[in-house]
């Protein structure tokens, strides 16, 4: 079973500051093709902001994202996993907490953040790996028991 690390690998952790502006978050998301960042206020895990908290709490609440900070609207309630768990634990930690990411820590300290995304990827993987022995056992024939047809 692949644990977070593996999952992650040596993958660069992209994070924001509490003090950026939400369009500035926006943007850092959008250019590198993720759905949440680590909120950090100096080298302090702080938050979490997340494409929900950009629809949630700018685009439905009318604010600007040009003015409004990251920090006045990220989540602060963080669900976490430690690099060592596995993909499976890290699954049910967020159907139980209603999440697609969780902040990744080792020794206590940011280390990555997984999606519900590479999760899934891993599991599917784990999944195909499954099938495929599985197919084997089905179809395999002991030596003994094969037929053999003498060559004329």
């Amino acid at each position: 079973m692949r644990s977070v690390k593996a999952i992650l690998g040596d993958r660069e952790t992209i994070v924001v500051a509490r003090s950026a502006s939400i369009a500035d978050a926006a943007r850092l998301m959008a250019a590198h093709h993720i759905g949440a960042l680590p909120v950090l206020d100096g080298d302090r895990l702080v938050g979490i902001f997340t494409e929900r908290d950009v629809l949630t709490r700018i685009v439905a609440a009318g604010r600007n994202p040009d003015t409004s900070r990251v920090g006045d609207v990220m989540s602060t309630d963080l669900v976490v996993c430690e690099m060592g768990e596995s993909y499976e634990v890290c699954l049910k930690r967020m159907q139980q907490a209603r999440v697609r990411h969780l902040i990744a820590l080792q020794d206590g300290r940011l280390a990555g953040i997984v999606s519900m995304r590479d999760v899934l990827a891993a599991d599917v993987d784990e999944k195909a790996e499954e099938l495929t022995m599985l197919n084997a056992y089905v179809h395999y024939i002991p030596a003994h028991m094969q037929i053999r047809t003498a060559l004329p």
